[in-house]
């Protein structure tokens, strides 16, 4: 589904997006698209921040109180801060105005792709007091059970088969989005505060090397994060 108040746009694109294998729906005010987003039983939302009605944040705020359906942001170039605010709230990935439409087509791919259930069970993962299941995808800390978004839980699963090993941002990029990190691509910095915030109760688990990547801790023995 693509909520997006300027009915060109959406035409072009959604024509784009069917030569594509797509099959679109477009809405273009913000109450009717959450209403959509809820209840359509759509794989993927693209949702412009600025609408009538309802703008495109509290839509994402109201969708993750609800709903795990991938959503993909589209922000204004300039404002660094739609897109902060945007993966703040729980947006898989964002795209800035304007755009073409074949590096759309490529990141809905990419986003769809780490949603695929996967044809066989990889191996559970224990590290550092942290239980990562890719069968049932659920993760435990301490035998805790903590709820991560698809993505969070693909980026913990990244840096945990590679515990103990320094991470790009370009790694986890190529890895998740089939694209390397920019200067400016603050989302899997903005991933990973979240993965900390739910996991970081009782100790550190994912150090930031500074100009770097990061690295999963093996053990609490470990050098705490920068």
């Amino acid at each position: 589904m693509l909520i997006d108040d300027d009915t060109e746009l959406c035409s072009l694109l959604a024509e784009f997006l069917k030569g594509q294998g797509f099959a679109v729906e477009c809405v273009h005010e913000g109450r009717r698209g959450l209403e959509r987003g809820l209840h359509g039983g759509f794989r993927l939302v693209i949702l412009d921040v600025m609408l009538p009605g309802l703008d495109g944040f509290e839509i994402l705020r109201r969708l993750r109180k609800e709903s795990r359906v991938p959503v993909l942001m589209l922000t204004a170039r300039a404002d660094d801060v739609d897109r902060i605010v945007g993966l703040e709230l729980g947006a898989d990935d964002y795209l800035p105005k304007p755009f073409n439409p074949r590096e759309l087509v490529a990141r809905v791919r990419a986003i769809l792709q780490r949603y695929e259930p996967r044809t066989a069970a990889a191996a559970r993962l224990e590290v550092n007091g942290v239980v990562l299941d890719p069968a049932t995808r659920q993760v435990t800390v301490d035998a805790q059970a903590v709820d991560l978004t698809t993505f969070e839980f693909d980026i913990l699963e990244i840096l945990m088969r590679a515990a103990g090993r320094v991470l790009s941002r370009d790694d986890l990029m190529e890895n998740l989005y089939n694209r390397q990190a920019t200067a400016f691509d603050r989302s899997i910095d903005m991933h990973i505060s979240h993965i900390r915030r739910k996991l970081e109760t009782q100790r550190p688990f994912i150090k930031t090397i500074r100009s770097v990547g990061y690295q999963f801790l093996q053990s609490p023995h470990d050098e705490a994060p920068e």
